[in-house]
């Protein structure tokens, strides 16, 4: 089926995509459900597809695909299509065009956010974004204070602030980027903090203080000298009147039920946990 195309009812511009599909609509109301209708209005979206895709170019430049934006548009006119009455007499571009920028502009709200914010705070980043633009437009780019937008937008300084602060979750930066246009600035990878070796020594040495006290005086001496005075195992032997082969295996001994004992206190503790 040819659709001739119309002007669009909403604007005295010529568009090159506003079929007459009024019969159409008129066929598909008295159809029943089944592979006609369904034809039928499978050549209505075909035919108004062009009026989708110039409506997701509004959205070009807000960090979106094209593509992405044009499938958006493309399912919000299948709903308009599908939820499209004739009998009320409203012109379908009157019923399209707010249902598809509708599904658009809730696609940018639901899923494009990258730190979820409520409603309300989304809400006002849109009344700031927009009173931004309006008064940097009449100052000569300058940016606007947070005493001006409140008095434009009619908001609290601190409602002000909240769309401020939403500003900045829409988009995030790579860890790889660069903040700023400094050419000798640095990624924000090099401003992360790396692991500090100095905690496992903290938590060691506080797991072991208290099995370490319950140990017999002359495990504690052993150890003592091993490990804090560094003395070499023939010498604490020589110490202690002992062979070197002895106290080689008493070290091994102790440390190994340290570490067993060590082990089933960090089991119990996750098990309570």
């Amino acid at each position: 089926m040819t659709y001739q195309r119309t002007q669009s009812p909403r604007s005295a511009r010529t568009y090159d995509d506003t079929p007459d599909t009024d019969a159409a609509f008129r066929r598909i109301a008295t159809l029943p459900d089944g592979l006609e209708r369904s034809a039928l209005r499978q050549e209505v979206v075909c035919a108004w597809m062009p009026m989708a895709v110039r409506l997701a170019r509004r959205f070009r430049h807000r960090g979106e695909t094209f593509e992405d934006l044009k499938q958006v548009a493309q399912l919000g006119l299948v709903k308009a299509v599908s939820r499209f009455d004739p009998s009320l007499g409203t012109a379908f571009p009157s019923f399209a065009i707010p249902t598809i920028l509708g599904e658009v502009k809730r696609h940018f709200r639901d899923e494009l956010w990258i730190v979820h914010v409520p409603r309300r705070v989304q809400d006002l980043r849109g009344r700031v974004r927009a009173a931004g633009n309006e008064i940097s437009s009449t100052t000569g780019g300058r940016e606007p204070s947070v005493p001006e937008l409140a008095a434009h937008t009619g908001l609290t300084k601190a409602e002000v602030r909240l769309g401020q602060g939403a500003l900045e979750s829409f988009t995030a930066l790579s860890i790889d980027a660069v903040p700023g246009h400094s050419a000798d600035g640095h990624p924000l990878t090099d401003t992360l903090g790396g692991v500090e070796p100095g905690f496992d020594l903290i938590v060691n040495r506080e797991a072991l203080r208290p099995l370490l006290r319950a140990l017999p005086e002359r495990e504690r001496q052993i150890l003592y000298m091993r490990f804090f005075c560094e003395m070499t195992q023939s010498r604490i032997a020589l110490q202690l009147g002992l062979s070197q082969m002895h106290v080689s295996r008493l070290i091994t001994r102790i440390c190994a039920r340290l570490r067993d004992q060590v082990m089933a206190d960090t089991h119990a503790l996750r098990r309570a946990s």
